[in-house]
């Protein structure tokens, strides 16, 4: 099967930004292990900003967050530089 224009759920393939909220604060270690993304503390929640991510990285990012036994909230694509018609 080859490439399609988009994908099931309607995002174009490519590069885009991301906000992905995990429940929780992290600490130092954690933070480490996501040393691309930009990240933010909030007062219950901890929000990873990732800039350009391509499908694949996007994908490795849920995989450590599911590794490390964090709990996910939400994954959002952002409007803006990642390819917004």
């Amino acid at each position: 099967m080859g490439r399609a224009h988009a994908s099931a759920a309607g995002t174009p393939p490519g590069r885009a930004d991301f906000e992905i909220r995990v429940r929780g604060r992290f600490g130092e270690a954690f933070r480490s292990a996501f040393g691309e993304l930009a990240v933010e503390m909030r007062p219950a929640e901890t929000v990873l900003l990732g800039a350009e991510l391509d499908q694949a990285a996007l994908y490795g990012i849920l995989d450590r967050i599911q590794a490390l036994g964090l709990e996910l909230l939400e994954v959002r694509r952002l409007p803006g530089a990642g390819g917004e018609a």
